[in-house]
């Protein structure tokens, strides 16, 4: 560029001397318009490398967005398949819970199905020993307590005051209750005495808890007597220990001082019921 503009000067300066006034004019003017068409080309190409070194830096800009677009795809892509491995995983779970859940909801049906069983023989439990023992008597209660069925007799029916042998009355009334176990060998009596909390010795019993067992060991033998199996027999003594109301006064010591006679199913037989039902529920499954 320096020496195209030399080289136009010194031309300049030798055709002054060589031509006229007015070529000369007219080559500056001339050598004037070929300077500012070259300053316009050097403007332009000066934008024209700021542009492409913009271009150029675009470019690489996209290029690396490109590559950052693939990685992401392909992360995405693998992260599509874990969770197409998890979906299909956390299915499965679910249908093991639910198949779980079915199978513990028809454990409780069955269970269900034998407490209500339970309860209906409770029921006519109830309604046979009301029909043989009778209730007329304020002195014998029947009556259901924690789904067991018992029959409560007061003391003046069974024993004399301080003893533990069994009275004609008492008699009449066990050969009843006898009936009603002879009529289901799949159940066992427990015979529990209870006493007042008046401090009892007499002869070879040591207090009202020894009495308490005493009398219950009377009636048990009083039932074999009358046929019951003694294998479905249990007796138990409370004593004093489990009254029914505070021992204050003769009224209340006499309530307190009653045999109970429980009715109930055999406890080995009901866990193999169970077991038989969790059996059968396996099976079917």
């Amino acid at each position: 560029m320096k020496k195209i503009l030399l080289l136009s000067a010194t031309a300049l300066l030798l055709l002054s001397s060589c031509v006229s006034k007015k070529d000369f004019l007219a080559l500056e003017e001339k050598q004037k318009s070929t300077q500012d068409l070259l300053n316009t080309a050097t403007v332009k190409l000066n934008s024209c490398l700021s542009d492409e070194a913009a271009a150029t830096a675009r470019i690489k800009e996209l290029q690396e967005r490109i590559a950052d677009m693939k990685d992401n795809n392909k992360a995405l892509i693998e992260s599509s398949k874990d969770m197409t491995v998890l979906t299909t995983q956390g299915a499965k779970n679910l249908e093991k819970s639910l198949e779980s859940i079915k199978e513990k909801e028809l454990k409780i049906s069955r269970l269900q199905d034998a407490l209500t069983k339970k309860d209906s023989v409770t029921l006519a439990l109830v309604t046979s020993l009301k029909k043989e023992v009778g209730i007329n008597d304020q002195d014998i209660e029947i009556n259901v307590e924690k789904s067991v069925v018992f029959i409560s007799l007061s003391d003046k029916l069974l024993f004399k005051s301080g003893s533990y042998n069994i009275s004609d009355r008492a008699n009449e009334i066990l050969g009843k209750v006898a009936t009603v176990i002879n009529s289901k060998p799949n159940f066992e009596a427990m015979v529990e005495g209870h006493t007042d909390n008046v401090p009892f010795k007499k002869g070879v019993l040591i207090d009202n808890w020894d009495l308490s067992v005493k009398r219950s060991t009377a009636i048990v033998r009083a039932l074999h007597d009358l046929g019951v199996n003694p294998a479905q027999l249990i007796a138990a003594g409370r004593g004093d220990h489990l009254p029914l109301v505070v021992n204050d006064s003769p009224e209340s010591r006499a309530t307190n001082r009653r045999t109970k006679i429980y009715i109930l199913p055999k406890i080995d037989q009901f866990y193999e019921m169970i077991e038989t039902e969790m059996k059968n529920l396996s099976q079917e499954n």
